[in-house]
């Protein structure tokens, strides 16, 4: 059947410029009239001529999912795209998104989510783009898709109707064939190839290894009930949260210990579980708790690649390992056991794609509770929990007490993050530029305990395609080996986000049960000395501390 299409004239909106995750914004703004077609029009554009490709679309099930998944489709259509892969309900966790990218060999793929922020009509909203490989658009893709919003004059819409996102199987729309495929099969596939899901189906379905794993309301409840419960046989309810809500039950999707509580409560009730996890509202991020701890994700990230050899997708060794630079060294001291190299780069995943691509790494991971390899081009939370899982089985121990034979083995790195949000913008550019201002000056200072051996604003050149990317963050390095460093996050969407990273090595076993904000105590002291980030923005403490 062939359907109507239409040129629209339209003009350029302010602000359509994508951060590290894509496009973020309110509900409301994306549902201004032509909006979200001027930022699709905008992608398709930069990809060139569109006839003859293929697409991926899908999301984490937030408000204004569906719609934009239509509008999607019909603009794919107008634009001579041969094949639209869609999620089945319009669901795609973000890691899942990836595989499939990369399974039918699409030629990228528009997912729909705002991550860990709210959902609902006055929430959050967001959409970004991700290339052949399965990862996140470059830099300098990024740049383009900006740069042609800035001067977009048309786009391409043709009738298709409204789409039934709940019924597998291909419609054709024109020389489009648009498919809708189930959202979890591929992946789940995929991650049995990864792990030994015997090994784990005996440690979870006998009925003495209790374990939650938190969704939040978000999208990998279907994906952690499948392969959770159905195919690894652990108990009906050991995924909570389960059901995928558009505005994820008026919860925050953040897999930290302020906003996965009830989880918490469960860890550290009188019958603790023995393990527990949380993932977030696109399903890339994932926290993991044992029974009496907390593994933040720098240890995490570590301890996987220590243990990696006992997993069956990894069994043949890493060729590498990459962390982001706000990331706690941990992993680094791993990879100089290994012999294999470790990278360091800016926050956010698209930095780990070339990397991946080349085949330098096999493991990568952030402080922001994002763990991934090369199996996907994204960070993926409910791959983690499995990994994790794996391990546990492999080792026949508790998580607590493979976090204390690593830190045994190479020493422990206090770190934490402390999130100062929705910061006046201004308020936040002066402690940032305060900050950067003083950083020729901060060498050989002593603040407190400390004397400062080194501070300033991170730069990375890609070792695969020599790019360069400057002002990553504002970094003070002490002779001690303690490390500070503040962000201004792109994430929010409301004010500014202040970040600011702590981390020390302590390689004494005596001093390893001390709490993180106690050992780091002297640290964020010092730092905030030099920055007066509380003083002049007025707050008394973060918002979040991870």
């Amino acid at each position: 059947m062939s359907h109507a299409t239409h040129t629209v004239q339209t003009e350029p909106f302010d602000g359509q410029k994508p951060g590290t995750s894509g496009l973020r914004k309110k509900v409301r703004e994306f549902q201004q009239p032509r909006y979200l077609e001027n930022f699709v029009q905008s992608v398709f554009d930069t990809m060139g001529d569109c006839r003859g490709k293929r697409l991926v679309v899908g999301g984490d099930g937030r408000y204004y999912n569906e719609h934009a998944i239509n509008v999607i489709a019909a603009m794919a259509v107008a634009n001579g795209f041969a094949e639209v892969l869609v999620g089945q309900g319009g669901i795609l966790s973000t890691p899942a998104a990836s595989c499939v990218i990369r399974k039918y060999r699409a030629d990228g793929g528009l997912i729909l989510s705002a991550s860990h922020n709210p959902g609902g009509p006055e929430e959050d909203f967001g959409i970004k783009f991700n290339g052949a490989n399965g990862g996140p658009a470059s830099e300098q893709l990024t740049a383009e898709i900006y740069e042609r919003t800035r001067t977009i004059e048309r786009y391409h819409v043709a009738d298709i109707g409204s789409l039934d996102l709940n019924r597998l199987g291909d419609v054709a729309c024109g020389e489009t064939s648009i498919r809708v495929l189930d959202s979890v099969a591929d992946y789940a596939a995929l991650m049995e190839t990864l792990f030994d899901f015997e090994q784990i189906s005996a440690l979870i379905s006998h009925g003495k290894f209790h374990m939650r794993f938190d969704a939040m309301n978000a999208v990998t409840g279907p994906y952690a009930r499948a392969i959770l419960e159905d195919r690894l046989g652990a108990k009906p309810g050991t995924v909570m949260r389960a059901e995928p809500l558009p505005d994820f039950g008026g919860h925050h999707p953040d897999p930290n210990l302020v906003h996965a509580h009830e989880l918490v409560a469960l860890m550290n009730s009188d019958e603790p579980m023995a393990f527990g996890a949380a993932s977030d509202g696109d399903g890339d991020r994932n926290m993991i708790l044992g029974s009496g701890i907390y593994i933040n994700p720098c240890d995490s990230l570590a301890i996987l690649a220590a243990n990696a050899h006992l997993v069956p997708g990894y069994q043949n060794g890493l060729s590498g390992v990459a962390r982001s630079m706000p990331t706690s060294r941990a992993v680094d001291a791993v990879a100089r056991a290994l012999d294999i190299p470790c990278f360091e780069t800016p926050t956010g995943w698209k930095f780990f794609g070339n990397l991946l691509d080349a085949g330098r790494i096999t493991l990568c991971g952030e402080e922001s509770f994002g763990t991934g390899s090369d199996h996907v081009r994204e960070k993926d939370g409910l791959w983690a929990v499995l990994f994790w899982l794996n391990v546990i089985a492999a080792r026949e121990q508790s998580a607590k007490a493979i976090v204390r034979d690593h830190w045994q083995k190479y020493g422990r790195t206090f770190f934490t993050r402390h999130d100062y949000e929705a910061v006046e913008p201004a308020l936040a550019e002066r402690v940032y530029a305060g900050l950067a201002d003083q950083l020729d000056q901060l060498v050989g200072r002593e603040v407190g305990d400390f004397r400062i051996e080194h501070a300033d604003n991170f730069s990375y050149t890609d070792p695969i395609d020599g790019s360069v990317s400057t002002g990553q963050g504002l970094r003070l390095l002490m002779e001690s080996g303690a490390r500070a460093v503040l962000r201004l996050s792109g994430t929010g969407t409301s004010g500014a986000t202040l970040r600011v990273y702590f981390d020390c090595h302590q390689p004494d076993p005596s001093r390893h049960g001390s709490d993180a904000q106690r050992a780091l105590a002297p640290l964020i002291q010092a730092f905030e000395e030099i920055s007066q980030l509380r003083a002049i923005t007025g707050r008394c403490q973060p918002d979040v501390i991870t």
